[in-house]
């Protein structure tokens, strides 16, 4: 065996990349001095791809398959090279191997909350998380444009920047949609369906494509769900004035069981009674005048109930049922009434509200 033959068995002639991490982009196969023999068999299994790079430059891409290391395999590299007549000895380069499976369960969300014009509750703010699916679609682009010279690029280096991406696009879409926060939950599968389509590109631009983007929760802050809490709680309780008379009555009971106390605690039942019976009075009549559909004087600008689906609603400011009209919850033909009108009214015949379907055009007429 002459020294040549030697030395040439000495470079590698396996090229091979295996990889049991999940988390892992971007490979490259450590070899000494970077040479590789002329022959040396390269095997891409299923899920990835070899990427050669000679003097910082990209040359040939393998997809799945084992091949022979030749010049006719290696024609953009035979070509910086110069390789004109044939080759048989060493040559340098670097080889990447890129996984190209899918990325899944890629957490997203908001760092700090977006701020929002919600029709019905004014300025709120609003946080949103969920998860996306993410897989290399241009090896060349990545590492081109992301990796460099990293020898061990993982997703984790990535994503901070394309979380950004998305929350950046959650907020341009949530402003421009004016779905109001309480009908949000109802759309996160739009939502997911339109940042998709939207991101995209930016994301094509790394070498990646995003496969699936899914929104899984928009909450708004802890203070105005306990109030939103409350308001529901109120909406289940029903007739405040019997709810208040009800645990009254039910305290009754439990005093009986304390004959020591039972003169303070019959003070305290008679007080509560006496308590409870102009608080119901007061309710009542309050419920019973709303029921009636004369509610109490508003102070301020005008302001507008309307009909719901047989339940009165508001009262509404112009600009909160000018946004109403933007979004066809209100129409010409919703009920509305307000102090002074002798009758609910379609909104369209009332002339003050000329100005909040100023922006909305009238219905299209029926064919001939």
């Amino acid at each position: 065996m002459s020294v040549w033959d030697k030395v040439r068995g000495e470079f590698i002639d396996i090229i091979q990349w295996t990889d049991d991490s999940t988390d892992t982009m971007v490979y490259r196969f450590e070899r000494y001095n970077n040479q590789i023999k002329y022959g040396a068999k390269l095997t891409v299994r299923e899920g990835q791809a070899a990427v050669f790079v000679n003097e910082g430059r990209i040359a040939d891409v393998f997809q799945p398959g084992m091949y022979t290391l030749e010049t006719e395999n290696l024609p953009i590299l035979a070509t910086l090279k110069g390789w004109k007549y044939g080759f048989n000895s060493p040559f340098l380069a670097e080889v990447y191997f890129c996984s190209m499976h899918q990325f899944t369960d890629l957490k997203w969300g908001t760092m700090n909350p977006i701020m929002m014009r919600d029709a019905e509750f004014g300025p709120v703010r609003i946080r949103a998380f969920g998860t996306y699916v993410v897989h290399v679609k241009d090896p060349g682009v990545l590492i081109r444009q992301i990796v460099g010279t990293d020898g061990h690029f993982t997703v984790e280096e990535i994503m901070n920047q394309l979380r950004n991406l998305i929350v950046s696009r959650f907020a341009d879409i949530v402003g421009q949609s004016h779905i109001p926060v309480l009908d949000m939950a109802a759309n996160y599968g739009s939502f997911g369906d339109f940042l998709t389509k939207r991101i995209a590109p930016e994301f094509e631009s790394y070498g990646l494509e995003l496969t699936k983007l899914l929104v899984e929760n928009i909450s708004l802050p802890p203070a105005v769900e306990e109030v939103l809490d409350k308001r529901t709680s109120m909406g289940v309780v029903g007739n405040l004035a019997a709810y208040t008379q009800f645990n009254v009555a039910n305290s009754i009971p439990d005093a009986a069981k304390n004959p020591g106390g039972l003169g303070a605690a019959g003070a305290g039942i008679g007080l509560g009674m006496a308590m409870a019976t102009p608080i119901g009075q007061a309710l009542a009549g309050q419920q019973a005048g709303n029921a009636a559909g004369t509610p109490p004087p508003i102070p301020g600008a005008a302001t507008y109930f309307v009909a719901v689906n047989g339940q009165q609603t508001g009262p509404f400011d112009l600009q909160t049922l000018a946004s109403q009209a933007a979004m066809g919850r209100l129409t010409r033909e919703s009920l509305v009434w307000t102090q002074g009108m002798a009758q609910w009214t379609a909104a369209g015949e009332v002339s003050a509200l000329t100005s909040v379907f100023a922006n909305v055009p009238p219905p299209i007429p029926p064919k001939a």
